[in-house]
């Protein structure tokens, strides 16, 4: 099982053989609970959105309750119909046709849930595609993509589709944030939470934090770079 924290309040939780989803089904999927290996610490009761991937990319999502801590993790109530997330996980992808026409036909042709499939493994010029589309929901997804590149990053970063919850799971990624085109992305960005480009801020150098004194998204951020100026 792999199990990667993705947000404050969400995981992605990777079964990697069929045994080893069918053996947490008998011991704890079944009554309704998840035994979540990991060394993150997350407050008794919190609600979390956990991703659940099947050994062959099937795929859902619950939230869960965190109901107790374990030595190697936490243990997790879901609130999900046992069974049914079972055949979700267990599901086999289909042999796929030839497509006809172009990138961008083929990608028209697509549903929004066939997207968000995609988005997790698309190539570079799929994502090329999908960095367009406007559901925050693609982007999300493909923040999972584990080919995807700073550059992309970026696009993301300055895309009027931004949320919360794609803002927080850049932040907490650091070899995202290592780039200054992509917190500059995020700070001129109006659609950031003024609470995360205020904490970009002091990361800045110097011409930039003018810059944004001189004409920030917020009265707030522009507020807090004249200060910066000031005490430097």
């Amino acid at each position: 099982m792999k199990v990667a924290r993705t947000a404050s309040a969400a995981f992605t939780v990777e079964f990697e053989s069929e045994d080893e989803l069918r053996e947490e089904h008998r011991a704890n999927l079944s009554m309704g609970g998840l035994r979540l290996v990991t060394s993150e610490i997350v407050a008794l009761n919190a609600t979390l959105l956990v991703t659940l991937r099947g050994p062959w990319g099937g795929e859902t999502f619950v939230k869960a309750t965190v109901v107790a801590a374990l030595p190697d993790g936490i243990a997790l109530a879901l609130d999900a119909n046992a069974a049914e997330l079972l055949q979700r996980l267990l599901v086999k992808p289909a042999a796929e046709p030839a497509q006809p026409g172009s990138p961008w036909e083929r990608m028209r042709g697509l549903t929004q849930t066939e997207k968000l499939l995609l988005a997790v493994k698309a190539d570079r010029s799929e994502r090329a595609l999908l960095l367009q589309d406007n559901d925050p929901r693609v982007l999300l997804s493909l923040l999972r993509n584990p080919r995807i590149t700073v550059d992309e990053i970026v696009r993301v970063a300055k895309s009027s589709y931004l949320n919360y919850q794609i803002a927080d799971v850049i932040l907490q990624t650091g070899q995202w944030m290592a780039s200054l085109d992509v917190r500059l992305g995020l700070i001129h960005n109006a659609k950031t939470p003024p609470a995360f480009a205020l904490r970009i801020l002091p990361t800045l150098p110097e011409s930039e934090v003018r810059n944004i004194a001189r004409g920030g998204t917020t009265m707030a951020l522009k507020t807090a770079a004249l200060r910066q100026l000031q005490r430097r």
